[in-house]
């Protein structure tokens, strides 16, 4: 476990945003780190300030971030940010949000932010994941395996996938390739 600050302050939404996306990247390593907890900080004033500290599992995936913003009127861009966020957690598990507005003094115009703190649920059985999302999962399990991909149990991987066995040996195959690790493809 580990703790991760990340804060951005700007009197732009739209560049605090920006910028606190950017630094939510750089410093969470891996990406997709799993997380535990976050306390979401977010005021408005001269300036927007967004912070959040999170604690992370880095051994695990899962997690993200999702921030959204709109402007016009206070409910209507409270609810245009609502229906973006909820549109994007429909398989996730939240950890933490917040959801604020803000009016600037000069123009009069009302922002709504909405932060979000997430981690995807796991896939139920039989149901087909992304290339990606499933090759993530099996570089992990060759990972702890020191890369050795004789330990896998091909036909219960094809069947937890809902994929072919072949698809399989070939994902192995990309993610040894990628490693730079010598594969020899070998039927079991």
């Amino acid at each position: 476990m580990k703790l991760i600050h990340v804060s951005s302050e700007s009197a732009s939404v739209e560049e605090c945003v920006k910028e606190f996306q950017n630094r939510f990247k750089q410093l969470l390593h891996p990406p997709e780190s799993y997380i535990k907890d976050a306390q979401i900080n977010l005021t408005f004033g001269a300036f927007m300030h967004l912070s959040m500290t999170l604690l992370v599992d880095p051994t695990r995936t899962g997690g993200g971030l999702i921030i959204e913003h709109a402007s016009g009127g206070r409910d209507r861009a409270i609810r245009e940010v609502l229906e973006r966020i909820n549109a994007r957690i429909k398989n996730a598990e939240v950890v933490a949000f917040r959801i604020g507005t803000y009016t600037t003094p000069v123009t009069r115009r009302t922002y709504a932010v909405g932060v979000v703190v997430f981690n995807s649920i796991p896939k139920v059985e039989g149901e087909r994941l992304e290339t990606s999302s499933r090759r993530k999962v099996i570089a992990h399990v060759l990972e702890l395996f020191d890369y050795n991909p004789k330990v896998l149990n091909i036909s219960e991987l094809s069947r937890v996938f809902g994929v072919s066995r072949d698809t399989i040996y070939y994902d192995i195959e990309q993610i040894l390739k990628e490693r730079a690790i010598p594969y020899r493809r070998e039927r079991v």
